[in-house]
């Protein structure tokens, strides 16, 4: 039970602290250099979490994580349901409390709260969101699985972890805004309209299929030290 509160409060602070960047913070406006400060504000809270929680957890705050430690054998069948619910309803509670800080301005809340999303038409197409999504899901999966590997373990493997997922922002938010998690990109969905729930498949299955890949990867031993 401590861990899934542990994962509930830690991707609470993902998502509030992630989102809060694009909407509070006013980083969305200053797009594309105010994508450092999204960048940031996403791979800032993955370090701060992994040093806080890590040790109750693992601090996986994602169900593509979760999912593709299950399938390399690190995480117990029983507990792979527990951790992805607790990871979604922790990125609800995160959306929840930003939007009702974002409702006190006297111009409301957005209308679209930090979801992910593509745009056909004056951006990239589903294919390209899904591929983004899915290769940077598999690498960010995979660094997580090496630097958390017993073999490879190290005191730095939070701060890795956080620079991995703010390398990711840095050149693809353009693309989908970035998720690599589905957990981020169901709460904030939630308040953001029929556009983003109908685009939402998309932040599901492509992260969850790149983290399982990254699983077979890791239960492989390809990139495991001998």
């Amino acid at each position: 039970m401590k861990a899934y509160i542990a994962e509930v409060f830690g991707t609470f602070w993902l998502v509030f602290i992630g989102c809060s960047s694009v909407i509070t913070g006013g980083y969305g406006g200053l797009l594309p250099g105010g994508g450092v400060g999204i960048a940031l504000a996403f791979g800032i809270a993955v370090v701060a979490m992994a040093y806080a929680i890590g040790p109750v957890s693992g601090a996986h705050l994602n169900p593509a994580v979760s999912l593709g430690a299950f399938v390399a054998g690190r995480l117990p069948a029983s507990d792979l349901v527990g951790y992805i619910i607790a990871q979604v309803v922790g990125g609800i509670l995160g959306a929840l409390v930003l939007w009702i800080i974002a409702s006190g301005h006297a111009g409301g809340a957005p209308a679209i709260l930090g979801a992910n999303g593509w745009d056909p038409v004056a951006g990239y197409s589903a294919t390209a969101a899904f591929i983004t999504e899915l290769v940077a899901t598999f690498v960010f999966v995979t660094v997580i699985l090496g630097v958390t590997n017993t073999k490879h373990t190290t005191v730095l493997a939070g701060l890795v972890i956080g620079l991995t997922l703010t390398s990711i922002h840095l050149c693809f938010i353009p693309v989908t805004g970035v998720s690599v998690n589905p957990a981020r990109s169901i709460g904030p969905a939630l308040f953001s309209g029929s556009a983003a729930i109908g685009q939402l498949w998309l932040f599901i299955i492509a992260p969850l299929l790149g983290g399982a890949i990254a699983g077979v990867v890791a239960k492989a031993g390809i990139f495991e030290k001998d």
